[in-house]
């Protein structure tokens, strides 16, 4: 028997499309790691072992290339729509808190989460490490965001806004640790150690394996397996592609332990190594767009932030004011190792969800019994609590305001909530 009880099967099938912030965040973060897809075929390529294949990845000294990338993400999540604008470009609209300054719908930061679902095709290129363009395409529409340099444009076709931001302090620190070639301190400063030092921290937690060789956008490639050893883990395994002649990734998929289709499934449908045109990466707002700086986004978030409170908090400060400035992470800290890894983090004030019920009159009974069909309720030595899951990650807000998240089953949640008391 599973270490908690669930209240009714209806409330089970309902978990898996709904989840707090926090999991969408965790969630979504799996769609940075490699760009790639489409691949057929198995190409007789020379064996290599698994430390070889991880050489070649870290050997890899491509700076130019360009292609269109389809990536597919299956989080368990429901179609946002409305709530959040789909990913049709413009969609979302402004969001400028009635007054009209705040927000644009071609921010980035709140336009690419929207890849966190759905399928969708994008164009990029690369010029080093100081040239960058992404697009993102639907129908006639096209969302970009453009970096050359010091800057950073977005671009919203749809709704015929633009976001722009300059970094020229970071684009300097980049420019000057590549002209002293300087290999930071404690990281591997050739791929043979680079390669010993993945193989080493993965012996106990990780399989890392090359099984067989496959083709990615008409080129061919050696697939590398990683898989969890340990039990918990919601992961079945990825999928890495490299490509047999320049060692980049091109191809990266993500199987979760329970079966089915995968929950990120990205890569490369077309591929070029050579240097994109210059022009790539030149933008200028079309006449009539609506630009918004992102000083300008900067300066409107400080000018929001309490004023009243001292530079310096005192120690003996109470929690909540604590809470409220530090966001209430400051209590995070990580229980096991691995892939079965959980952080634990309470909610400021210290309190879970909000209940309902005629005593405590934080809802209403009718949105009480929504909440209620979002999640699995639990119990265990912890007390008692509420599952928000994906297919990926899966999340234990407890009725005492704590919460563990991480890519694990709902028992290790549940287990891992028992060990904390």
């Amino acid at each position: 028997m599973a270490p908690y009880e669930s209240e009714s099967a209806g409330r089970r099938k309902a978990t898996r499309y709904v989840v707090p912030v926090a999991v969408v965040g965790v969630a979504a973060a799996t769609i940075g790691l490699v760009p790639a897809l489409a691949d057929s075929g198995s190409p007789d390529l020379p064996k290599l072992s698994a430390q070889q294949l991880i050489e070649k990845i870290a050997k890899s000294d491509v700076q130019q290339m360009s292609g269109t990338v389809k990536i597919s993400t299956d989080l368990g999540l429901p179609s946002l729509g409305g709530m959040a604008g789909g990913f049709t470009p413009g969609a979302g609209g402004s969001s400028d808190g009635g007054d009209g300054k705040a927000g644009s719908a071609a921010d980035p930061q709140s336009k690419l989460m929207e890849l966190a679902s759905g399928t969708h095709t994008l164009r990029v290129a690369a010029d080093g490490p100081d040239r960058h363009k992404l697009s993102v395409l639907d129908n006639a529409a096209e969302y970009s965001v453009i970096h050359n340099g010091d800057e950073v444009w977005a671009y919203d076709s749809a709704s015929n806004e633009a976001y722009h931001s300059k970094d020229a302090a970071a684009a300097g620190d980049r420019a000057e640790k590549r002209s002293k070639g300087e290999t930071p301190k404690g990281v591997p400063a050739t791929p043979k150690e680079l390669a010993d030092e993945v193989l080493k921290a993965s012996g106990k937690t990780t399989s890392i394996s090359v099984e067989g060789t496959s083709q990615v956008a008409g080129r061919d490639a050696y697939k590398l397996l990683v898989k969890p050893k340990q039990a918990g883990s919601t992961v079945g395994g990825i999928t890495i592609s490299v490509d047999a002649k320049t060692g980049v990734p091109l191809k990266f998929t993500l199987t979760p332990a329970g079966g089915g289709k995968a929950v990120v499934d990205a890569g490369f449908t077309k591929v070029d190594f050579a240097e994109p045109a210059a022009s790539t990466f030149d933008f200028t707002p079309p006449k009539g767009t609506k630009v918004t700086e992102g000083d300008d986004l900067k300066a409107q978030d400080k000018s929001h932030a309490p004023k009243d409170l001292p530079k310096d908090l005192p120690k003996g400060m109470p929690k909540e004011l604590k809470d409220a400035q530090g966001g209430g992470m400051n209590d995070m800290k990580v229980i096991g190792e691995g892939w079965t890894s959980i952080a634990e983090l309470k909610l400021p004030g210290g309190q879970g969800l909000p209940t309902g019920g005629s005593g405590s009159g934080d809802v209403p009974p009718e949105a009480q019994k929504f909440m209620d069909a979002l999640g699995d309720h639990v119990t265990g030595k912890f007390g008692s609590g509420t599952v928000f899951s994906t297919r990926l990650v899966n999340a234990l807000i407890t009725d005492d305001g704590k919460v563990y998240v991480g890519a694990v089953t709902k028992d290790a949640l549940v287990k891992a909530a028992n060990a904390a008391q």
